[in-house]
């Protein structure tokens, strides 16, 4: 998953014949001496804060047992889980437990690691680096201060020369690693940017902290490597060059000449190896060394649906004559990122171009916000769920993921497997969903190296294509003027960095942000039909929304029972208990969330209810998905909201927080088809005496062409009986097309009871199965089905103007002692509103 790791020791070193610092050595046969400290060799204590210095828990002995008494702990991994493990608190995820285990952020806890180093290190240099540490520490090795960090996702380094002990003689070799972490911090606005915030309407106020990102000693000579960036440049499919800026240290006083060697070839695709050496005079201290290197056949990286997400592996070494300093391993591609104009909107309404171009080609965005990472106390998660979770993305015919501003960047294998399946990343660099940001300018230099240095660790990988700066942020900002210089100046400070598109916010199209200057059809939160549930049925909002590109399309839904009663106590699973809101489960938007998909509440069981959410979440989701791929190229991207979640909620999320599937990842699956055959209709209930009315249309991302197609479709009912089946000829479907084929008008609506259904099929000219689709229409009159639905929605509104929109009791009438006809319910035991 990580870099090649080391044993430390020269029996290893002449077995396998890896060249350590200092060493006679081979380009090709190179690798970087490093010692991995994460794993569960870690020990953890709870201090009051303040009392561990004054006790002097940092001037432990390098080889005393006593941390042999404190309790387990995992690096990389967050306090919650260490404690969680050893029984000091209950499982944070099941019942409403997270809050009995509020009192562990009043601490500061106590992190330390024994480890040995036998070799001599009189020509080398011994770094510790930290990947991440969230959010504030203080460190000691051996007693020595060596240095403290505030800032949640920003690696850091320490030279640890004048600290570390070695010796051929184990005891003398030990070393004692201590990491202070302070209490976290209790207000958000005062680390904007600088910690993920722990609030949103899915998840409560426990505030997760921890070592969070591995922890490595690395050994180099006296000059060293210490950032290769592969910046490409592709003038076109069959002409493109590298260049290698390479940020080297020579910590010696005097100015040294060294040699640099590049190597280069594919990673996923056979390659010759391209190799170039140079000599270069390093004076003291950091400098960046700049290589342009012509790439011969270039392979370039794309997404799965527009061609092969190409990979380059380059190794970059530095010697002195035969002899060996430093050597560092990349992963990188060549792409090119560049945005277009959106046809059919002007410069009066949009301020940005949306269409997101690689390597020359429109692409289609079809996303999700990954509402990640998978867990939020970090020590939960594990390399599989991210396997699976990134299987799971492509599986759903995804070929973007969403990193949005109330989440943290992720994981190097996070971008690792979006590199490989070809899925690019829509980023938001540090979370920024606040519109509070601090004035003071020491602390907003802070953010700014922050953003930049969390691109820097990522900027190698080309699934990244896009950066946002907030999240918003400008929604909720008291002064306009100020957040968005704030967001300018950060973009600035980020394309410094990395060469791609850049917009400050999202959704720019609140009064706030047009207050800052912003045009009234930037992009759409397409959160409305939740928000105001009531106010308009399902495909009266969608068809109302024409924006560019949509950030955020949200619906909520329940997980699967197998899942709910892994987090939800037995008795309070039906009718739902407290433990469903304090999870977020907004009741009454559910319920009647289904009532517009289904005419019906569905409230018989809690099978029907779990059923009916994930079904109306996905019939929501399908419908909007497919109105905006129709309006393409008007419309150039859609990111669902979410794909997870990092907690087991009842919000917002396809996949459950247990990597289940929810129904609604079929229907999405379903939509997001590279070639998607749909219908477009006015409305999802029609009378017995109406004629059924609709519009075929094909919807093609692929750059290919297809000749002498066929639609098949049928209209069923209820029992499953043909009431209708026809097929037409489509001659052409021209590549990155959107296109409507054929009228369909069916009077055949008079005895269905219920419920009908229209299946289709498009197939190519050798009769293989290209795409397929289906829906579900209900008898019924859409005007009064409105007028209900509207009634439910001021039910809604009316409770929320006495009970806040966080404040879960107003679902239960045991915490309220009063009731709210027609909600009330005959339930003696556990009294839930609208549930019998």
């Amino acid at each position: 998953m990580r870099k090649i790791i080391l044993i430390l020791g020269f029996f290893l070193i002449s077995l396998y014949g890896i060249s350590q610092p200092s060493t006679i050595s081979n380009h090709n046969n190179n690798s970087q001496l490093i010692t991995s400290l994460d794993g569960y060799k870690w020990k953890m204590k709870m201090m009051l804060p303040g009392e561990g210095i004054k006790h002097g828990l940092n001037e432990l002995p390098p080889g005393d047992i006593e941390t042999l008494v404190w309790n387990p702990a995992k690096v990389p991994g967050d306090v919650y889980t260490d404690l969680w493990k050893v029984g000091a608190i209950e499982d944070p995820y099941f019942g409403r437990n997270s809050v009995k285990a509020q009192w562990v952020m009043q601490y500061e806890w106590w992190y330390s690691v024994q480890f040995k180093v036998n070799q001599d290190l009189s020509d080398k240099v011994a770094r510790l680096d930290f990947e991440s540490v969230d959010h504030e520490c203080d460190i000691w090795l051996n007693g020595h201060f060596i240095g403290s960090h505030k800032g949640s996702f920003s690696s850091f380094s320490f030279d640890v020369n004048d600290a570390i002990q070695t010796n051929k003689h184990w005891l003398k070799a030990t070393n004692m690693l201590v990491i202070r972490l302070a209490p976290p911090p209790q207000v958000n606005a005062k680390v904007a940017g600088l910690k993920t915030p722990w609030f949103g309407d899915y998840w409560r106020d426990l505030i997760p902290f921890g070592i969070t990102g591995s922890i490595d000693l690395v050994f180099t000579g006296k000059s060293r490597i210490l950032d290769v960036y592969a910046k490409p440049n592709v003038v076109s499919e069959k002409k493109a060059s590298v260049t290698f800026e390479i940020e080297v240290e020579n910590t010696e006083k005097v100015a040294k000449e060294k040699n640099i060697t590049i190597s280069f070839k594919g990673k996923n695709f056979n390659g010759k190896q391209q190799t170039v050496s140079f000599k270069k005079l390093l004076q003291p201290g950091k400098q960046v060394v700049k290589k342009e290197i012509e790439v011969d056949n270039p392979q370039l990286w794309w997404p799965w649906d527009l061609g092969k997400p190409n990979l380059y592996e380059a190794k970059v070494s530095l010697d002195d004559g035969k002899i060996n300093q430093d050597f560092k391993e990349i992963t990188y591609g060549l792409r090119k990122v560049e945005m277009a104009w959106n046809p059919g909107f002007t410069k009066d309404e949009v301020s940005f171009p949306r269409t997101t171009m690689i390597n020359g080609k429109k692409i289609f965005i079809r996303s999700a916000c990954w509402g990640g990472p998978p867990d939020i106390f970090v020590g939960r998660t594990s390399e599989e769920k991210y396997r699976k979770l990134i299987a799971l993305a492509k599986e759903a015919n995804m070929n973007n993921i969403r990193i949005f501003g109330w989440h943290p960047p992720e994981i190097p294998l996070f971008y690792k497997l979006c590199n490989e399946q070809g899925i690019s990343v829509w980023q938001d660099i540090i979370p920024l969903g606040t519109g509070n940001i601090p004035r003071d300018p020491e602390l907003l230099e802070r953010i700014y190296q922050e953003g930049e240095n969390v691109i820097k660790n990522r900027r190698n990988n080309p699934s990244i294509i896009m950066m946002e700066g907030g999240e918003e942020m400008l929604l909720r900002a008291s002064d306009a003027q100020y957040a968005n210089n704030f967001l300018k100046t950060l973009g600035k400070r980020y394309q410094g960095m990395v060469d791609l598109p850049y917009v400050p916010d999202s959704p720019l199209t609140c009064h706030v942000s047009q207050e800052a200057g912003y045009k009234p059809k930037e992009a759409v939160h397409a959160l409305a039909y939740f928000y105001g549930m009531g106010k308009k049925p399902m495909e009266d909002w969608y068809k109302s929304l024409d924006y560019p590109i949509v950030p955020e399309l949200a619906i909520t839904s329940v997980p699967n029972v197998e899942s709910l009663k892994k987090f939800i106590p037995e008795n309070e699973l039906w009718p739902p208990g407290p433990s469903w809101g304090h999870h977020w489960a907004d009741l009454d938007r559910l319920r009647i969330q289904n009532f517009d998909a289904f005419g019906d509440e569905k409230k018989g069981s809690l099978q029907e209810f779990v059923n009916a959410t994930q079904d109306a979440q996905g019939i929501i989701f399908q419908l909007s998905i497919e109105h905006f791929r129709r309006n393409k190229p008007r419309t150039s991207g859609v990111a669902l909201c979410h794909f997870i979640t990092y907690w087991p909620d009842m919000k917002w999320g396809m996949i459950d927080n247990y990597l289940q599937p929810k129904r609604s990842f079929e229907y999405v699956k379903t939509a997001y088809q590279p070639v998607l055959v749909n219908l477009n209709f006015a409305k999802r209930r029609w009378l017995n005496s109406e004629t059924f009315k609709g519009q075929f249309w094909i919807v093609n991302d692929f750059y290919k062409k297809y000749k002498n197609c066929k639609v098949s479709y049928s209209i069923l009912d209820d029992n499953n009986k043909v009431l209708k089946k026809s097929s037409f000829e489509v001659n052409k479907i021209e590549e990155n097309s959107s296109k409507q084929f054929f009228e369909l008008e069916a009077n055949v609506l008079k005895n269905v009871e219920k419920n009908f259904y229209v299946n289709m099929e498009l197939t190519d000219e050798n009769g293989a199965i290209l795409s397929s689709n289906e829906y579900m229409f209900l008898i019924g009159n859409k005007k009064e089905a409105a007028e209900k639905f509207k009634k439910m929605g001021e039910q809604i509104r009316a409770r929320n103007e006495v009970y806040s929109y966080g404040n879960y009791y107003r679902f239960f009438e045991q915490y309220t002692g009063e009731s709210t006809k027609p909600l009330e319910s005959k339930r003696d035991t556990i009294k839930t509103r609208g549930f019998k």
